[in-house]
């Protein structure tokens, strides 16, 4: 095993692995690790990440808190129950239902689902059309861009001066929305069925942002947008606000942490950043992991050494046998390497592009490539020493 600087031995000697031309046989997410950020059905979202082979870091950024009594909603369902309602906004699948559940408890659902069936409803996005569906009502618009502010000028589009509004919320007062129908002369009732506060875990919250400022997630995945909030707040706090927005955008420099949304309207918070990141054409949880499957291998590389093949997808060298399994800066090393196959990188240029916060010298590039060689193992003729010029993948250009 080589242990410091070696000459160049001219072609790759053969090494006695496995059959030649195998191919490597993996998850499609093996080697990736994806931070997952929700509250809600986050067991779900992680099992359906690791069933196709990636390593999972949940830390929800925030909590969905219930009210304490009901009593607020309770309140709000019987001014709604007062008179009759002109219109109901359904602005979530999970609140509405919530509201529904609350409104039977009190034995109040039979009269509460009369009230809303005499009224217009409007819904925003499938999840809560879904729902309203689900308790037996239908609805007369719903926007495709899942907006607030399509159901907003939608509404504002009609005579509501004197009509009463029912606004179901979830997890946030809508002030900028109900505040608008006020100035039109409606009477709105808010009707609050859970707040977010703040994560449960935040030293989970914590590290998952310094492992997105450090890149060693491929992908970080996004379910609401108070998710979004909660985690850039948690950088804010961190000191590390920019790096982290840097780490989420598509140029970042060696390469970025792909930020995913379950859709547009959840994806705001972060295009505000400056930040685009991709969002399926669904707002559905299998949706979203479809994304991450499609997404992230494409960003994979295929290295030849002799007549095998070798593809390091995230943390891991998919080989004919078992995979080798490599840390975040090991990953870098090699994908730096891999972008000149063939060429010699200095260990000033490698210093530059691997350790991209810098604090690290030329020794720090000869120990990580000693140590990126024993991680290879019967692979390790892959990296190369050109003495006194630098290291180079022992790879045809």
């Amino acid at each position: 095993m080589a242990t410091g600087p070696l000459s160049d031995p001219g072609p790759a000697p053969h090494h006695d692995v496995t059959a030649p031309a195998a191919e490597p046989a993996a998850g499609p997410l093996t080697g990736f690790t994806v931070g997952v950020t929700a509250a809600r059905r986050r067991d779900e979202l992680a099992a359906l990440l690791r069933r196709r082979g990636a390593n999972v870091v949940s830390a929800p950024t925030v909590r969905i808190v219930p009210l304490d009594d009901d009593s607020a909603l309770r309140r709000a369902t019987e001014r709604c129950l007062a008179a009759p309602l002109d219109y109901v906004v359904a602005t979530t699948g999970v609140g509405w239902r919530g509201w529904m559940s609350a409104a039977d408890g009190w034995g109040l659902g039979r009269r509460l689902a009369e009230v809303c069936r005499g009224a217009v409803v409007v819904s925003r996005g499938p999840k809560a059309t879904g729902a309203v569906r689900a308790s037996g009502l239908s609805e007369a618009f719903s926007p495709r861009s899942e907006a607030n502010d399509e159901l907003l000028t939608w509404l504002l589009a009609r005579d509501i001066r004197g009509r009463r509004i029912a606004v179901q919320e979830h997890g946030a007062p809508l002030d900028g929305f109900v505040g608008a129908l006020r100035e039109r002369g409606a009477d709105v009732m808010e009707v609050p069925v859970y707040r977010w506060g703040p994560p449960d875990d935040p030293d989970a919250v914590r590290r998952l942002v310094e492992q997105t400022a450090r890149r060693e997630l491929q992908a970080i995945a996004f379910t609401s947008a108070p998710a979004i909030t909660g985690f850039l707040d948690a950088a804010h706090t961190a000191g590390l606000h920019t790096e982290v927005t840097a780490a989420l955008r598509a140029d970042a420099p060696g390469g970025g942490v792909l930020p995913v949304c379950v859709g547009p309207v959840c994806a705001r918070p972060l295009e505000e950043h400056g930040v685009r990141p991709v969002c399926p054409d669904r707002g559905r949880l299998g949706s979203l992991v479809r994304t991450i499957v499609e997404t992230l291998p494409a960003g994979n590389r295929e290295l030849r050494l002799g007549e095998h093949r070798l593809v390091l997808q995230g943390n891991v060298l998919l080989t004919p046998g078992e995979p080798v399994r490599l840390s975040p800066a090991q990953t870098a090393l090699l994908r730096v390497l891999s972008d000149r196959p063939g060429q010699v990188l200095s260990r000033a240029e490698l210093l530059r592009r691997v350790w991209v916060g810098g604090g690290a010298d030329e020794h720090a590039v000869e120990a990580a490539v000693a140590r990126l060689r024993t991680a290879l193992g019967p692979y390790s003729g892959l990296v190369r020493t050109v003495l006194k010029r630098g290291y180079r993948l022992a790879l045809a250009p």
